[in-house]
């Protein structure tokens, strides 16, 4: 049977849940409600587990803060043994535009400080990862309170049909593999 990783990043703490930084464990949660899991506190993350055809989804939301998210993965890869091309980090990106999908096998850190984190605790880029876009109304460069600001009024009528859209790219990744899933959901 496929084990799969499934890491949504973000910030644990009410002050973060509805800003754009949590996307990953917005989409995280609703795969996890999709699958009737439940969530638990364990080391270094709220864990849930779930089936999918077949196979087995560890899907795990970093208590550790998005800059230090690379020890919580490393450390749920190696309890489950895992296999890093079986991992899947859902992270928020400010280089596409709200609700865009990008599926990725490999990639740089992009500035992005989750990222940054599980390369240097993985020692490697090449991981597939599912970017969500969260836009970026400043222009270019990371802006910090734009990034853990809260999502507008138009982004929060259009959200929930993006996540949904998120979770069913998971799904594809698990079941089709990365080409397929890639093929079907970038630029979605």
């Amino acid at each position: 049977m496929s084990k799969y990783l499934i890491a949504g990043l973000g910030n644990p703490g009410q002050e973060y849940e509805q800003t754009r930084h949590n996307i990953g464990f917005d989409v995280v949660d609703a795969l996890a409600a999709e699958l009737g899991s439940t969530w638990k506190s364990e080391r270094l993350a709220m864990v849930a587990q779930g089936k999918f055809k077949g196979r087995t989804l560890i899907m795990i939301k970093p208590s550790t803060f998005m800059n230090l998210s690379g020890e919580a993965i490393r450390y749920w890869l190696n309890v489950e043994k895992i296999p890093i091309e079986n991992l899947l980090v859902v992270v928020d990106e400010l280089a596409l535009p709200f609700g865009s999908l990008r599926l990725n096998p490999k990639g740089s850190d992009g500035g992005h400080n989750g990222l940054k984190s599980i390369q240097e605790c993985l020692t490697t880029n090449i991981y597939p990862r599912l970017r969500f876009g969260i836009g970026n109304e400043r222009g270019k460069g990371y802006n910090a309170n734009y990034v853990l600001g809260e999502w507008n009024d138009q982004e929060k009528a259009a959200k929930q049909e993006r996540v949904n859209k998120a979770v069913s790219a998971i799904c594809a990744f698990v079941f089709t593999g990365l080409q397929l899933a890639s093929n079907q959901f970038n630029g979605k």
